[in-house]
């Protein structure tokens, strides 16, 4: 069988290795857009995340821990912590044909189509590591571009599971571009700092 290509998970994907590679050793427990969560909590969800979504499909290689009460401390060797959940991950997405209409996938949603797991895979990838980036004082690494991208997936699971996996919608504003719109859908500020 040939593996698939996912653009949209490789650049999201992407966007979180750089972010957590430029993460400084004193910033780990600086707070983050995501209100309850330092920076290493946020690491430790988007990685339970991520392995949440190849355990879906594979049955293996799960989250050791809740990603949803995700642990204070540092996870230490963290290119090597982010790397593993990515490469799992990836790899089992890759098994995925575009087009196949009902994939399995850790939410409460599913199953739903190759695009749109994939894009959801996405999503959490890329929107954690703008979280990241933002409490860190990084670039955001959510381009216009990805963040058109995303936006299909977003406007797929974000309603069903706004009671406990997204804040409420924010106003769009005028100025916004792709990234901004998405971040306000899914309840961020796109000027927050800490």
């Amino acid at each position: 069988m040939n593996a698939t290509r996912w653009t949209v998970l490789e650049q999201a994907h992407g966007a979180l290795r750089t972010v957590v590679a430029g993460v400084d050793e004193k910033a780990w427990t600086l707070p983050t857009p995501c209100e309850q969560w330092n920076v290493a909590q946020v690491l430790r969800h988007a990685v339970g995340d991520q392995r949440a979504y190849g355990a879906a499909l594979t049955g293996n290689d799960g989250p050791t821990e809740n990603p949803f009460d995700p642990s204070e401390d540092r996870p230490g060797q963290e290119q090597t912590f982010v790397e593993s959940a990515l490469t799992s991950t990836a790899q089992a997405l890759a098994a995925v044909a575009p087009g196949t209409a009902e994939v399995p996938c850790p939410l409460p949603i599913g199953p739903l189509s190759a695009e749109i797991v994939v894009g959801a895979a996405a999503l959490d990838a890329a929107i954690h590591a703008w979280d990241i980036a933002v409490a860190t004082g990084q670039p955001s690494p959510l381009s216009a571009e990805l963040a058109e991208q995303l936006t299909a997936a977003a406007e797929t699971i974000a309603e069903p599971l706004r009671a406990f996996a997204f804040a409420p919608a924010l106003d769009a504003q005028p100025s916004d571009d792709a990234a901004a719109q998405l971040l306000r859908y899914l309840g961020r500020d796109p000027k927050w700092t800490p």
